[in-house]
């Protein structure tokens, strides 16, 4: 499978594209990357480098992809980081242009904001722009606890809040939007994590240990969009691409744990991301 990946991307450490392109060529997928930034390092170490690309370069980049003839072939779209509102156009241009010759293509659409307790870290114009440019065109919506917040305007307090606000977002019959919603960052009280999948008709979830990192590793997010998008154009049901690509994250994480690094453990656990000996299993939820 071939998928254009919009995001950032840095020379050092594992964000965005330098987080995403490894898991999905390790699955067997082409990936055409196009970087909305590109960074020295991840922006919180506190000091960084590098240049943020204008919308027009994006566009062009996208334009030039259709051009030779690529987004005929196109099976996916991830898109990540965009930090501008203006930005999200490329996203939309990439969108139509690869809807238009390949409407059964999957989109998965990460809405990179901010997180707690740092808060918004882009645009303040940004959230609006994907609850009302990007969602419409996504298949897939893949925010964490506080991005769900910032899209739906809702007080996530508890799983049954998740679900519901995650729900919100869906596709329905008076709007379009994704048919799938996965939600990370939730805590389940007794020092785990979950991450939830809701569709329409169904919820799932996944619970993992809590690695004590300080400061936790960026490009965690990144990581589990790409594997579930890699998982899902490999032909995996929802709750089996969930189980592997969560899976697949705790494998880098623990590997991550067990040398004390700061940034992920990409390569060096890349086998164990692609076949974990530890599976979380997808539990289905009652609503």
């Amino acid at each position: 499978m071939k998928i254009v990946s919009l995001q950032s991307a840095v020379a050092y450490g594992h964000v965005g594209n330098s987080a995403a392109l490894l898991p999905l060529q390790r699955l067997g997928h082409e990936v055409w990357p196009v970087d909305t930034v590109q960074f020295s390092n991840h922006p919180g170490y506190g000091v960084f480098d590098g240049m943020r690309f204008p919308a027009a370069h994006l566009i062009a980049m996208v334009e030039g992809l259709a051009a030779v003839g690529a987004l005929d072939q196109c099976d996916g779209l991830l898109t990540g980081y965009l930090g501008e509102a203006a930005t999200v156009e490329a996203a939309v241009l990439a969108a139509g242009l690869i809807r238009s010759r390949r409407p059964d293509a999957l989109y998965l659409c990460d809405p990179v904001m901010g997180d707690a307790p740092r808060g918004l870290y882009v645009d303040p114009a940004l959230p609006e722009a994907f609850r009302t440019r990007l969602l419409p065109l996504a298949d897939i919506v893949t925010p964490n606890r506080f991005e769900l917040e910032c899209l739906t305007g809702r007080a996530v307090g508890d799983l049954a809040d998740a679900a519901a606000a995650a729900r919100s977002l869906l596709a329905g019959p008076d709007r379009r939007g994704p048919r799938l919603a996965l939600v990370t960052g939730l805590e389940d009280g007794r020092d785990g994590l979950i991450v939830l999948a809701v569709t329409a008709e169904r919820i799932w979830q996944v619970r993992t240990p809590r690695l004590p990192f300080s400061p936790e590793p960026s490009g965690t997010g990144d990581l589990l969009a790409a594997l579930l998008l890699g998982r899902l154009l490999s032909g995996y049901a929802v709750p089996e691409a969930l189980d592997l690509a969560v899976s697949g994250l705790f494998a880098v994480l623990e590997r991550t744990w067990v040398e004390r690094r700061r940034e992920l453990a990409l390569v060096a656990a890349q086998d164990a991301m692609i076949a974990p000996s530890r599976r979380f299993a997808a539990d289905p939820v009652e609503p």
